[in-house]
């Protein structure tokens, strides 16, 4: 079993969840976060003022998956979240050692 956990812009967010949707994701986890990569945030203006906006807005996703899904749901978020542009994001994968589902007590892939 893996998690994964994908940084992405905030309005890729439908498209994604889209694309997940097609490739049999049935539930994730989405997470208003902030933060900053290479692009270092960057500068606005605000009343004539001019300020440093450090941590940029983005979505963090976070997927239980079988190992075997694994690929196909990381190709269907990356497609859907590029832009080709800095600051689309990063996908991390994790290995998910144990899962219980609360209400009926399955565990491990049935949990999922």
């Amino acid at each position: 079993m893996k998690i994964i956990n994908a940084i992405i812009k905030p309005f890729k967010l439908d498209d994604v969840r889209e694309a997940l949707a097609d490739v049999g994701v049935e539930g994730m986890t989405v997470s208003e976060v902030k933060g900053f990569g290479r692009q270092k945030g960057h500068t606005e203006l605000y009343r004539g003022a001019e300020y440093q906006v450090d941590f940029l807005p983005k979505v963090k996703i976070e997927i239980a998956t079988q190992a075997q899904n694994l690929d196909a749901i990381v190709e269907a978020i990356s497609n859907a979240a590029q832009t080709g542009k800095i600051g689309d994001g990063k996908i991390f994968v994790y290995d998910l050692e144990h899962a219980v589902r609360i209400r009926t007590g399955e565990v491990d892939t049935e949990a999922l």
